[in-house]
């Protein structure tokens, strides 16, 4: 037998070994979690969305709420985003609940609701890439399909010593194939799982546990003393660093009580999700790219901000600090506590203080209104300190119907173009669902500034001019629908974390 025969040969009974002690463990030590009950495609399917990028332990509780809020294929993609996003609220990155109902809804269409069993009308799905569609058609269905993910490829660089780059396309290619090779006929659903199962709970990242391990025999980077070494990855580039001035509005008179609120765009990051005001900090004047801005030029800049959105709000005091991390942007939130204003005492158009005042009624046109909401690759990871801190000090560390008042606002218009029934402007849906009169401009600008002077475009508030920001322009951000809503109304709306958290803290601080 040639050298090449004699390694060929162990190489295969490293491969059989490796199949048959991971099935037997897998049968003592597999984790009872929910969806691993059942074969069912789609409560398997929506637990392979959930868990990516997010931690077991938390995705039990929503996956649990989920299949009960959306027990069917046809129930997910019949119901409103605004309620999947809600119910997606905390899990973060929020394209996926939009990719998984946008593909649940051409499942229905399609395939009759059932979720298919042949690979290429799975992969066919939206948000559907090469693991989930291996995980979904062996697990649900024991076709031998690898579903190699970041556990799987640990693994296996360390059971064979493989000292390719992982995050490489034809790495990952190399693996699938080899994860195919494993799969004991048959075994599919079990084998992928305990695979899976192995790297999450014994070959760890950090410290893997060699000593319990079932495969630790024949595991080439144990026995060539390497495995903490393995695999080896790329590092992706940090996300950039990103200081926003952000304005706690807190309502005065008939608004007592409540907090003003604003719908992101429809499309973009975290598009139709709800947040507070905020807009991109300049760096401080000969400071580098993370230097803050000084208590004073913080709250002018906040002011012009609020100011040029039709926000009648004055900036008072800073009151906590909140960072959200997305896959490419971390955002520190600066976030200041800012009064209300009577916007009848504002030198503004006097048709502007009328649309302005048509609406403040708490619960003004909001009948029947569903919660609006969610967006791209947000991550779960937020932080928030400072709460309970003196809000002077400007040095504090970093942190189906609504009943809320409410308004569009115009981007750069001095007061919000406000609706009783929702609709459309421009072929955008608005949040109620009826139709809105297009503008006369037919540019979706709102037409109560005639009198007032313009600034590159943007409407003054008092008939001169605003003095632009840097790039020229409006912020897109100041065309969102806003609401005034107190603690019980945030039930029927979806946050991302960072404002979730922003707006509990607050209330609770209210509550004593």
């Amino acid at each position: 037998m040639t050298i090449h025969e004699q390694q060929s040969e162990t190489q295969q009974e490293a491969k059989l070994f490796f199949s048959r002690f991971l099935l037997e463990w897998y049968q003592g030590q597999k984790r009872d979690l929910p969806w691993r009950r059942h074969r069912n495609p789609y409560y398997i399917w929506i637990s392979e969305i959930m868990l990516q990028q997010t931690r077991v332990d938390t995705v039990i509780p929503y996956f649990n709420r989920f299949i009960e809020r959306f027990p069917t294929v046809e129930s997910l993609a019949d119901a409103p985003e605004e309620e999947v996003l809600k119910c997606w609220e905390g899990l973060g990155y929020y394209s996926r609940a939009r990719n998984l109902q946008h593909a649940a809804k051409q499942v229905k269409e399609q395939y009759g609701g059932q979720v298919p069993n042949d690979r290429d009308a799975v992969f066919g799905l939206k948000g559907v890439g090469p693991y989930t569609a291996g995980a979904i058609l062996s697990i649900a269905f024991n076709r031998p399909e690898p579903a190699v993910d970041g556990n799987v490829m640990r693994v296996l660089s360390r059971y064979f010593l493989i000292e390719d780059d992982i995050a490489k396309g034809p790495t990952r290619v190399a693996m699938e194939r080899l994860a195919a090779e494993l799969i004991p006929e048959g075994e599919a659903s079990h084998f992928n799982q305990a695979l899976m199962e192995l790297g999450a709970l014994v070959c760890t990242p950090k410290s893997p546990r060699c000593l319990p391990c079932p495969v630790m025999e024949h595991c080439a980077a144990r026995l060539a003393g390497c495995e903490t070494s393995l695999p080896v990855k790329t590092k992706a580039k940090p996300p950039r660093p990103e200081e926003r001035l952000a304005a706690l509005v807190e309502g005065r008179g008939e608004h007592a009580g409540r907090v003003l609120i604003r719908q992101r765009p429809v499309s973009g990051l975290l598009a139709r999700m709800w947040e507070l005001p905020h807009w991109p900090a300049p760096p401080a004047e000969g400071g580098r790219g993370g230097a803050l801005l000084p208590e004073a030029a913080a709250l002018d800049r906040l002011r012009r901000s609020l100011r040029q959105a039709g926000i009648p709000a004055r900036p008072e005091e800073h009151w906590m600090a909140a960072e959200h991390t997305f896959s490419h942007i971390v955002w520190t939130l600066q976030v200041y506590r800012c009064r209300e204003e009577d916007v009848r005492a504002l030198p503004v158009a006097a048709e502007g203080r009328a649309a302005y005042a048509a609406g403040q009624s708490p619960g003004a046109g909001d009948a029947g209104r569903p919660a609006g909401a969610g967006g791209p690759q947000d991550s779960a990871a937020t932080g928030i300190s400072g709460a309970g801190l003196p809000a002077a000090d400007k040095d504090a560390p970093a942190l189906n119907a609504d009943a809320g008042s409410s308004a569009a606002l115009a981007p750069g218009s001095a007061t919000p173009d406000l609706f009783s029934a929702a609709g459309t402007s421009n072929g955008q849906p608005a949040v109620d669902g009826g139709s809105i009169e297009p503008f006369a401009d037919g540019n979706g600008n709102p037409s109560l500034f005639s009198a007032a002077g313009t600034s590159n475009g943007q409407p003054a508030v008092d008939g001169g001019t605003i003095e632009p920001f840097a790039d020229g322009n409006g912020n897109p951000e100041d065309g969102g629908a806003v609401r005034w809503i107190n603690r019980e109304e945030m039930a029927n709306y979806a946050f991302p974390n960072v404002f979730l958290k922003l707006l509990n803290s607050y209330f609770d601080e209210q509550n004593g």
